[in-house]
């Protein structure tokens, strides 16, 4: 648990600047100069990330594959789960994107010891969780356009009314708020007292965890506890994106608290495990077919001076015997 405690100490830590910064006089850094770096940080590092993905040579066809290989026309294909058309990758990823189709299939094992042996049965709360997490993380995002966008689209405060439509509390209670600290919750918890799952966890899977879970308990506690001034926040964040940037005088501590972490999650984000975000676009397990069968792929690093043994001369040289073998061949003769 050393990875553990070393990222609930780094996010703690990290929580503390800001509100010792602020306190000391330096409230326009943390509210001017560091959004601007960790944006520039996010543009770049995203970016040469992606540009580096993009222009790594994929010799060969690697797709993970969940189903029946094309083959012969009356053995049936799963054209989704293992496509070998374009149309059908374009299916699989949208699936995979969208629906997050590969954890659903996940499976649990079960150490029966008694009987002496190993079961596998499905498992679907890792998907279920997940999904709950990426979704309501997105609506959130959406949700705070509010603040950098003058005046507010309709989409914005369409989602602000879906969101709110039980009219709980004052302020009215999102339920987004509920479903994504739940999400992120059991996604920590999971890491922490699945055994299997904490032996190869790193201070790089905890840390992004804890990270956005604080930024989600911050931003919690200023809407329905601390009720900081908005007014005053908006003003701060419509500086920003006007190229305009000013402090209010009563901006709470506790904003600064919230606004810095996110600084830290968008410029951490380049160079963490969370670039899967543009990562699963360019992944050729994910966006090539499996058309291995139809299309032959040669290795453009192949030293030209090494002469490929190919199957043809293999059954050259074996022809005779692998008849009398009863091995099927190509030629007869």
């Amino acid at each position: 648990m050393a990875a553990l405690v070393f990222s609930l100490l780094a996010v703690l830590v990290l929580a503390a600047l800001p509100v010792l910064g602020a306190g000391a006089g330096m409230a326009g850094v943390f509210g001017t100069i560091v959004p601007y770096v960790a944006v520039g940080i996010f543009l770049v590092g995203f970016a040469k990330k992606v540009i580096g993905w993009a222009a790594t040579p994929v010799p060969f066809s690697i797709p993970t594959t969940g189903g029946q290989q094309y083959s012969l026309p009356w053995i049936k294909n799963q054209p989704f789960d293992n496509p070998s058309t374009a149309g059908g990758t374009f299916v699989r990823m949208a699936l995979e994107v969208l629906c997050f189709r590969s954890l659903f299939r996940n499976t649990s094992l079960d150490n029966r010891s008694d009987e002496g042996r190993v079961g596998y049965g499905s498992e679907k709360s890792l998907w279920l969780f997940s999904l709950m997490f990426h979704y309501t993380f997105l609506i959130v995002f959406v949700r705070h356009l509010r603040f950098f966008l003058e005046p507010v689209p309709m989409a914005v405060t369409g989602i602000e009314f879906v969101d709110s439509i039980l009219q709980i509390g004052v302020p009215t209670l999102y339920l987004t708020d509920v479903f994504f600290i739940t999400g992120i919750t059991f996604l920590l918890l999971r890491r922490i007292f699945d055994s299997k799952v904490a032996y190869i966890s790193l201070a790089a899977d905890f840390f992004p965890l804890l990270l956005i879970l604080a930024i989600a308990g911050t931003g919690v506690w200023m809407r329905y506890v601390a009720k900081v001034d908005v007014i005053a926040v908006k003003q701060l964040i419509m500086g920003l994106m006007t190229f305009k940037p000013e402090i209010p005088k009563n901006v709470d501590s506790l904003f600064y608290v919230h606004f810095f972490l996110v600084c830290v999650l968008w410029a951490y984000f380049p160079f963490s495990k969370l670039m899967h975000l543009g990562g699963i676009f360019l992944s050729p397990t994910r966006n090539l077919p499996n058309n291995t069968r139809m299309v032959h792929y040669t290795n453009p690093w192949n030293d030209p001076s090494v002469k490929c043994h190919s199957y043809a001369d293999y059954e050259d040289d074996f022809r005779e015997k692998m008849i009398e073998c009863g091995l099927p061949v190509d030629k007869d003769a």
